[in-house]
């Protein structure tokens, strides 16, 4: 766990400066006519500066760790080390709110484990029959520590995730959300708010989200149930097959997807495949992102076969992924969900605009990251980088020099502004490898060009853009990893038509005649549109099903391993 990040989403970034932990002199105090003794707030205030100074002290009293000491010590020090779970007689009933709040962590994919849940109701306990004063005290001040730390972790996570992105995709460069953790645990603390309202707050606050949770439930439940028993493999089966694997069929989707009732047989029996079950398959591929022809091939049967364990554990994966999106990508934006091969716009949160793209291999994976569509470019040239000309285009010239005219390409001797272009036909190709390769490859405007008709550019360190293309049977696979990192677009005149609709001058017609040309046109986008390039392999549609896709370039394993590793102790705060 990475504290500096989620000071930052939280907000504390000013009070870290207010109190000292950044530079020196108090931000403001609360006090209350409810506050407890001085002793006990000086109790409290020598157990917060052990932690704040001691890098031996990230435990408490109970042997449990610390993970925020530096915003748990800035919060009571900003408070006049008043308490927010107990007073000096005893814990608060809001302290057991926490607990159960924190014992349901699960139901957000979570780990109740994570949060001091058992520490917390071992200090409960034996405060029940404790009589000893100065016991009691060190008891409540170790308490009111583990409920706030208790209470931070959870927000935080529930903020902006319990893994940090950064450490599974380096390309990660999208802004967590931000929530003023100090603002929510006040309003607990004057009693404005209940604790399950204000960790509500910090939860995304979205039906996608809050769909995913039920998915967790439901697939959970399936598995607690037994799950479903797997389909023996055998011959691909289809309407009007009898066979046993049929009912074995049936059985399986009765769990998941509500059965299609048969309008041409209602007498059919259970081995028969029937209409209704025909129609049945197609609305389980649908969600899984396979052909949809109502025929169980071997796709569809690996899809069928795969546990309920194994699925809910999918969606708990997803879940994280979601928390650690901004709360919002923008009033208009581009979305493209790598996993699902698809794109979408989203305008003030409808979807405008859908189409299916191709992305890059396993071995040329597309990255994850965030930016802005700057402009687009009609007709463009294909600078073609030095790693695909020398992987791809070197050994095709290999074989067959002509290629490079009869592709439409040209032949530079340098990458420099000043380089010049060469015979093809002059160059001794086969001498060439991909280490001594010296030249620069551009592919003129046209019907053979790799970008297709128009490119749509956010310049960022990948050199990943999004643009049409020539070759249009990918998109009629079920799974579309083809590309060398780029995103090839299904219907991108269409997407180039939508962002250039407010450009004066800009009409379809325009469009179409500049797209179709020899000469390169570069239109600059008025407003710059955010898009974002994302990786999920379980979501909600908004029909409220849960889909399903393969995870391609095998990141879930990641993620889950993550979710369930020890969290480290952050460095000890220390002032500067």
């Amino acid at each position: 766990m990475h504290i500096a990040r989620y000071i930052m989403a939280v907000g504390l970034v000013g009070m870290l400066v207010g109190v000292g932990l950044m530079s020196t002199g108090p931000l403001y105090a609360q006090s209350s006519k409810d506050a407890p003794p001085s002793d006990f707030r000086d109790a409290l205030r020598a157990r917060t500066e052990v932690l704040q100074h001691s890098p031996a002290a990230q435990l408490n009293a109970a042997e449990n760790p610390i993970y925020t000491a530096a915003p748990l010590t800035v919060y009571y020090a900003t408070h006049d080390f008043v308490p927010v779970w107990v007073t000096e007689r005893g814990p608060r009933m809001r302290v057991h709110s926490l607990r159960n709040a924190l014992r349901r962590a699960d139901r957000e994919g979570l780990s109740p484990v994570d949060y001091h849940v058992e520490a917390l109701g071992a200090a409960l306990a034996e405060l029940r029959t404790e009589e000893d004063p100065n016991r009691r005290q060190a008891l409540l001040v170790d308490l009111e520590i583990q409920a706030t730390e208790a209470f931070l972790l959870y927000g935080m996570h529930l903020l902006t995730g319990r893994v940090d992105p950064e450490e599974l995709t380096p390309s990660w460069n999208i802004q967590p959300r931000r929530a003023d953790l100090v603002t929510v645990l006040d309003a607990i603390a004057t009693g404005q708010q209940r604790v399950h309202h204000a960790l509500d707050t910090l939860r995304p606050d979205d039906q996608g989200y809050d769909a995913l949770v039920e998915a967790l439930r439901t697939y959970r439940g399936y598995a607690e149930e037994g799950g479903w028993g797997p389909i023996a493999p055998g011959p691909r089966l289809e309407q009007g097959d009898e066979h046993a694997r049929v009912a074995q069929l049936r059985a399986r989707l009765a769990i998941t997807d509500a059965p299609i009732s048969d309008t041409t047989n209602p007498d059919s029996t259970d081995a028969s495949f029937s209409e209704g079950l025909h129609e049945t398959v197609v609305a389980f591929q649908v969600r899984h992102g396979l052909t949809p022809d109502g025929i169980v091939g071997p796709a569809t049967l690996r899809a069928l076969n795969i546990s309920a364990e194994a699925r809910a554990e999918q969606v708990r994966v997803n879940l994280e992924r979601w928390r650690w999106l901004p709360t919002n990508l923008g009033a208009r934006h581009v979305r493209v969900n790598i996993a699902a091969f698809e794109l979408e716009v989203i305008e003030d949160a409808e979807r405008v605009l859908d189409m299916r793209v191709v992305v890059g291999r396993a071995y040329r994976q597309t990255p994850v990251f965030s930016d802005t569509i700057s402009y687009l470019v009609l007709s463009p040239y294909w600078h073609v980088p030095h790693s695909i000309a020398t992987r791809d285009k070197l050994p095709e010239f290999q074989r067959d020099p002509s290629l490079v005219a009869r592709q439409g390409f040209q032949v530079f001797d340098s990458w420099s502004a000043q380089a010049q272009p060469l015979d093809p036909l002059a160059i001794n190709w086969d001498e060439l490898s991909e280490r001594t390769f010296p030249y620069r490859l551009r592919q003129n405007p046209g019907p053979a060009n790799a970008l297709g008709r128009v490119k749509f550019m956010f310049p960022n360190p990948h050199n990943v853009y999004l643009h049409d293309t020539p070759t249009r049977s990918t998109f009629t696979q079920a799974e579309r990893g083809f590309s060398s990192g780029c995103i090839r677009l299904e219907h991108a005149m269409e997407l180039a038509a939508y962002l250039l609709s407010d450009v004066p001058g800009w009409d379809r017609a325009r469009i179409d005649r500049s797209a179709q040309g020899t000469k390169e046109t570069t239109v600059v986008l008025p407003e710059r549109v955010p898009v974002h390039l994302l990786y999920s392999t379980a979501w909600a549609g908004t029909d409220g099903a849960v889909h399903f896709r393969n995870d391609v370039y095998d990141r879930d394993e990641a993620v889950g391993r993550a979710l369930d590793s020890e969290l480290p102790l952050p460095p000890s705060p220390t002032r500067r």
